[in-house]
């Protein structure tokens, strides 16, 4: 597949992304094994971890009294006291998870006892179907303040073992025998069915303060609809389920109680205060109407407005007939002065006295005196009958002057009288403004008693209404239910845990292990470190001593092919009238030089070119190691005066034209050696007999050998071994390079692994139709049918885009 100009793969991904997927899909099978592993453990943990799950109950709260001073008062509520106190479902969801509440209801349902069954794996609570019934009739004061563990183990139907957690035994004992214990005394039953087939039964006693603890860290009481409504639910987790229902439904009724409990005793101190405010209230009722009493009695009244009234009609009354007497008193004085200055036969006035007496005596006078002139009139003076009628009203005259002294003096006397009772009665009037405020305020007084008694009596019988008729302070809208699938552990949560560390395990090694390796790994390494022409990779040979034959197909022949096609680029600029000499060198030892160098010359040799292979590794030769070598060559001829080159030099077989110059014995003086006019001799003569010469040199970071002759040479291959060499090594040959000490050097990367997918290492041998020219993209095909590419490659084409 061609690259784009901007270096990236299908759809603009970047090339590199492509070589990680490939570095990593690889090792698909780590992936599938250690993911295969992690589901498994998943599988197992799953099967025997304990199992958590979440029991839910939705309560409605209902009373919006509870807790305040309002509910204490409840019954002054018509007084417009205390109306705006209103619950807050935050407060009842302080009740429902406090300390109290949750305790009294594990304390009553023995929470703070457990029975446990060992398995071979895990522990599994027993509840409810116990195989044993333990009583404690005997508490010691710290019994609920311990933590403790005994196991119970039956022996028979009739007998068990006690042992404490350590399994240190404590007694054999009887079923139904008193046990003593550290906290007190038990009594054990055998309940089950079967004794023989429960065996061990771990008991266990928790501290009331943890287990509370426990509890209320488990359970959440929630509003619902974002807190706009009286609604809560309730959940809690428990390996358990039934634990969790009955927990659930346990708090509820003891919240319930609570609230019924507080209501009964916010009525029943209100009946207490209200009776003893009756009683306060009666005695000063009945001081208030007794001191009513004594002050009408103290004051003659019964009703003040009217007596009032009654004092003022008989005052009027009074007045009218004082007013009268005294009438009749002027006109008695007026008759009497009338009558003693009138004449003697003067008629007197007869209506303006009403008393009877005088009237008739002055109505007789008046008659007598009309006949005596009428008489008179016709009769003289001494008539006798004249006389007589005279001296009649001379007697009359002086009665009625009595009777009138004697009315005046009856008319002063009642005139006295009158205004002694006037004076009384306009004292008794002047009193009742005082009589009636004292009284009007003893009568308030009263009232205000009176009433206050009044409502207190209502309110007596109002609260043992509710007192009678008190309800729970909420509804159970929902009663405890349990979901049937675990909370914890999630099993698609922990199995996709367990695929993500199946995948991220082995990811993790891969991706560590080569961020702590420092070596070679690709070409892009290379290029990184050093402007150095890359002539290609050289993958592993299938075999240690390979050797290059005309036949070889195989990818590390296919590679030497190519590093042979693009050194020619390099030699180029050489004059075809002599040898094209390349020297092979590297870092360090065992970098694969020499069976670079032996394949290389093979290669030239396939071509029907003339090859020298040169020996010149003088110190550590290793041709012998892909051939069999005569003990002489190189360092012989040089140490040896006279000598005949040609005497060294030998035809390899299965070869036309390959010679090979072996490196000879190992001397002592190697540097001089090379140092000598001979080795200039040697190379002049061999350039004219051969058309290249592949020299094998030492390695340059050990030894200067390489240095030495490095003038004869028109080409330098620098050799780096894949998986190898250390990065950091790098740095010489591009020293070297700046430096300009190796003449036109290029680079070959040896012993590329195929099977680690790393770099171009991939795509040699017969039947991948692909190979490398010199520098990046692909070249050189052999045109010969390419084969299903692998597994993984596949997968990352697929990703891609590619679609080759």
């Amino acid at each position: 597949m061609k690259q784009n100009e901007t270096g990236d793969g299908p759809f603009g991904l970047d090339n590199g992304l492509k070589e990680q997927l490939e570095k990593y899909l690889f090792y698909w099978r780590w992936f599938l094994i250690s993911t295969v592993i992690a589901i498994g453990a998943a599988y197992f943990y799953l099967q025997y971890s304990t199992a958590i799950y979440k029991s839910e109950a939705i309560l409605m709260i209902k009373d919006d009294k509870r807790g305040g001073i309002a509910s204490e008062l409840s019954s002054f509520t018509d007084l417009g006291l205390f109306g705006g106190v209103k619950m807050s479902v935050d407060n009842e969801i302080e009740i429902l998870k406090s300390r109290s509440l949750v305790s009294a209801a594990l304390y009553d349902l023995d929470f703070y006892l457990s029975m446990y069954s060992e398995g071979r794996l895990k522990t599994t609570r027993i509840y409810k179907d116990y195989p044993i019934h333990i009583n404690f009739i005997e508490k010691k004061p710290d019994f609920h303040n311990k933590d403790v563990t005994l196991v119970v183990e039956t022996l028979s139907p009739t007998r068990f073992r006690l042992s404490d957690e350590a399994m240190n035994e404590l007694g054999e004992y009887k079923f139904g025998q008193t046990v003593a214990f550290r906290y007190g005394k038990m009594v054990v039953t055998n309940i089950s069915a079967t004794p023989e087939l429960h065996g061990k039964i771990i008991v266990k006693l928790s501290a009331l303060d943890r287990l509370v603890d426990s509890y209320r860290g488990r359970l959440k009481v929630e509003p619902s609809n974002d807190g706009m409504s009286s609604v809560l639910t309730l959940s809690i987790t428990d390996p358990v389920k039934q634990v969790g229902i009955d927990f659930l439904n346990e708090l509820i009724a003891k919240y319930n109680e609570d609230a019924v409990r507080d209501k009964n005793m916010v009525s029943t101190k209100t009946r207490n205060f209200i009776n003893e405010r009756l009683r306060s209230i009666s005695l000063e009722l009945d001081t208030v109407e007794t001191g009513l009493e004594d002050f009408k009695r103290r004051n003659n009244i019964t009703d003040i407005p009217t007596q009032a009234a009654l004092f003022l009609q008989t005052s009027s009354e009074f007045q009218k007939e004082v007013m009268e007497n005294e009438t009749q008193l002027n006109i008695v004085n007026y008759m009497i002065a009338f009558i003693n200055k009138s004449k003697t036969f003067e008629v007197v006035p007869p209506n303006l006295i009403t008393q009877a007496d005088a009237s008739s005596l002055i109505i007789t006078y008046n008659d007598i005196l009309t006949r005596r002139n009428r008489i008179a009139k016709g009769a003289t003076e001494e008539n006798q009958f004249v006389i007589n009628l005279n001296n009649q009203l001379a007697d009359l005259r002086l009665s009625i002057v009595k009777t009138l002294n004697n009315l005046r003096e009856t008319l002063l006397i009642k005139q006295k009288d009158l205004a002694q009772q006037e004076n009384f009665i306009t004292g008794k009037i002047q009193r009742v403004p005082a009589q009636e405020k004292e009284s009007r305020s003893i009568s308030r007084t009263q009232q205000i008693k009176e009433t206050l008694y009044l409502y207190l009596l209502q309110k007596r019988e109002e609260n043992a209404i509710s007192l009678a008729v008190t309800s729970s302070n909420s509804k159970t809208i929902d009663s405890a239910y349990s979901y049937p699938i675990p909370v914890s552990p999630n099993r698609q949560v922990v199995y996709l845990i367990a695929v993500f560390a199946g995948l991220f395990i082995p990811f993790g090694i891969i991706y560590v292990r080569d961020l702590l390796d420092n070596r070679i790994k690709s070409r892009k390494d290379i290029e990184e470190y050093i402007d150095i022409p890359f002539l290609g990779d050289v993958p592993r040979s299938e075999t240690a001593g390979e050797l290059i034959q005309e036949n070889s197909r195989s990818s590390s022949a296919e590679a030497m092919r190519i590093v042979r096609t693009n050194l020619d680029f390099v030699l180029s600029s050489v004059t075809e009238q002599r040898a094209k000499v390349v020297f092979l060198t590297s870092t360090v030892p065992k970098e694969g030089k020499t069976f670079v160098s032996v394949n290389l010359a093979g290669t030239f040799a396939l071509s029907k070119k003339r090859v020298l292979l040169v020996g010149l590794d003088i110190r550590n030769p290793k041709l012998d190691e892909y051939m069999t070598v005569p003990a002489k060559g190189v360092t012989n001829y040089l140490s040896t005066p006279n000598a005949n080159l040609d005497d060294f030099i030998f035809k390899l077989e299965g070869y036309e034209n390959f010679y090979v110059l072996p490196s000879g014995i190992i001397p002592p003086n190697p540097a001089e050696l090379l140092m000598s006019a001979k080795v200039d001799t040697m190379f002049d003569d061999l350039k004219q007999r051969f058309d290249y010469i592949v020299v094998d040199t030492a390695p340059v970071s050990l030894v200067t050998d390489t240095f030495l002759v490095a003038k004869h040479a028109d080409a330098v291959i620098y050799v780096v071994r894949f998986d190898y060499l250390d990065k950091r090594m790098l740095a010489l040959p591009r020293k070297l390079h700046e430096e300009k000490k190796l003449p036109s050097m290029s680079i070959v990367m040896n012993d590329t692994h195929v099977k680690k997918g790393y770099g171009y290492g991939y795509g040699y041998g017969y039947g991948y139709g692909y190979g490398y020219g010199y520098g990046y993209g692909y070249g050189y095909g052999y045109g010969v049918e390419k084969p299903k590419a692998p597994l993984y490659r596949r997968v990352i084409n697929f990703i891609l885009g590619n679609r080759e």
